[in-house]
């Protein structure tokens, strides 16, 4: 197990690292601070070269759900750009890393969440996974890289009325755009599964993108 903080648990089981968003009386929000652990996380395992895999997962009925709208409606300019920029850097991080990289979408998986799962390789949902970009509602729209990655994965018009919509898609829908590979339960034993499949098989993971 890496050093954990507050917000992530790290977890190393042999070529497989689970990290797992860990403050669900929160719902998992990816704050500044969530992002710099993660980050951090993600700079450590990267020198592991045994790591195949890395497995992105939530706690009790939530993935993660983005941003914190209390933290971003304290930011200035100065900051609100830092913040901006570290979020696409994190993002860019995975979608860019060496291992394969799944998203086992447990539950709620919103807004910058989304973005985070859709910058991986690979996304397994539980039946239980509901999916929105809320920003419609919020009057803001997501910096993380979803509004380019989500049409490359589901297609303009899907992607266009997830985002102008707002409205929450559950696994089974998900599923049928393309949006996850499959659903299964329980999906960190689905994820896990896929990933020994895939890096001991040499199965090419850009298939499921």
């Amino acid at each position: 197990m890496l050093e954990a903080s507050p917000a992530i648990l790290t977890i190393v089981d042999g070529p497989i690292a689970v990290i797992r968003f860990n403050k669900p009386a929160q719902r998992n929000p990816l704050s500044m601070a969530t992002l710099d652990a993660l980050e951090n996380v993600l700079i450590e395992l990267a020198t592991e070269k045994e790591i195949k895999a890395l497995i992105f997962t939530g706690s009790d009925e939530v993935f993660a759900s983005g941003a914190n709208i209390r933290e971003l409606a304290q930011l200035d300019t100065a900051s609100a750009l830092k913040f901006s920029q570290q979020g696409q850097r994190v993002m860019q991080r995975i979608a860019e890393a060496t291992p394969l990289t799944i998203a086992a979408i447990n539950g709620y998986c919103m807004g910058g969440a989304l973005d985070l799962a859709l910058a991986c390789d690979i996304r397994i949902a539980s039946s239980r996974a509901v999916f929105a970009h809320p920003g419609a509602r919020l009057g803001i729209i997501t910096g993380w890289g979803g509004t380019q990655r989500l049409p490359q994965i589901i297609g303009r018009r899907c992607a266009l009325e997830f985002f102008v919509t707002a409205r929450r898609y559950t696994a089974g829908e998900a599923l049928q755009m393309g949006l996850v590979r499959s659903v299964g339960d329980p999906v960190l034993a689905e994820a896990r599964k896929v990933a020994g499949e895939i890096t001991e098989g040499g199965e090419e993971p850009a298939t499921f993108t």
